[in-house]
């Protein structure tokens, strides 16, 4: 079978470890040139470490693959700028873009601190927008590009103490449909993923409960391997009419997520008052309301 990303030169963020890892090493083995960038830090940002983005690299050179590491942060402008040019600079070119970096710091809303939301912001929302946007400029010039960014059913659908990361992961579905939209006359596809794996980062969820530690060992199931044939296929030139998407990935299931869209209206001919909202408008409209689910309300069946 031919390599499907056969010479193509491929950006994967926070590919030190887990899902970005995996994703690395698939983009490699299907022949693409890959930029690994993780500068290394805990699952809540702090610290640096060249070595995990340093062993991907010589993994994917033992195997015959062709790579090099990067350990700028994707939360400031100029160094995720950075981690484009390394592309340019060893490669000569960029044909896609996973990004994928992330960290977590969760806390109930009421406690949770004006750095702790901004930081995380910075890292998954901010990150993917900075760069996204030096990797533009290159798809435009030569009309052609992919992007792949993470999203999570705690942004899609909602979860308890991670106001900052669903805000991140919600806001990164108006980016990726804001740059498809913009740049699809360029030939420039912008897709999300929002995974199903157990990585460093699920391995923060807490385990107090029963319950806690029954969902716990049903995610450790997911392996992070099972998502990256999915990145693989959207960065590809198989996925030239796949744009604009939410897909999610669970073991060996694919989802195509909804997007939103009206589902119910009322209407007054003479308009509308406070009181006559409270006494027509909002009873017709309570029908169809959805309920404060959780990610695991939603997906009550075991991973396939």
């Amino acid at each position: 079978m031919s390599k499907s990303l056969q010479d193509k030169v491929i950006i994967v963020t926070g590919a030190g470890r887990g899902i970005g890892r995996e994703i690395a090493l698939l983009c490699a083995a299907e022949g693409a040139k890959v930029v690994v960038n993780d500068p290394g830090g805990a699952s809540d940002g702090a610290g640096s470490n060249a070595a995990p983005a340093e062993e991907v690299v010589e993994e994917i050179k033992k195997r015959g693959g062709t790579a090099v590491a990067n350990f700028e942060s994707v939360a400031e402008a100029i160094p995720a700028s950075k981690i484009v040019k390394t592309a340019t600079d060893h490669f000569g070119r960029l044909d896609g873009v996973v990004n994928n970096a992330g960290i977590l710091r969760d806390m109930i809303f009421h406690k949770m601190s004006v750095e702790a939301f901004e930081a995380v912001i910075k890292v998954h929302l901010m990150g993917s927008f900075y760069v996204s946007h030096a990797a533009a400029r290159i798809f435009r010039e030569q009309e052609s590009g992919s992007f792949v960014h993470f999203t999570s059913t705690s942004g899609l659908i909602g979860n308890f103490g991670q106001a900052n990361y669903a805000a991140a992961k919600l806001g990164i579905v108006g980016l990726s449909k804001s740059i498809a939209l913009d740049m699809g006359r360029f030939n420039v596809r912008s897709n999300c993923v929002s995974p199903f794996a157990w990585t460093r980062m699920i391995g923060t969820i807490p385990t107090e409960t029963e319950a806690e530690k029954a969902r716990v060992e049903k995610i450790k199931q997911m392996g992070p391997e099972k998502i990256a044939p999915l990145c693989g296929y959207l960065i590809s030139d198989s996925a030239k009419d796949v744009t604009g998407q939410i897909f999610g990935v669970r073991m060996n299931e694919i989802f195509l997520f909804s997007q939103n869209r009206p589902i119910r209206s009322v209407q007054r001919s003479e308009g509308w008052t406070p009181q006559s909202i409270a006494e027509h408008g909002m009873p017709a409209l309570k029908g169809s309301f959805y309920k404060l689910d959780r990610s695991a309300d939603i997906f009550t069946w075991d991973p396939v």
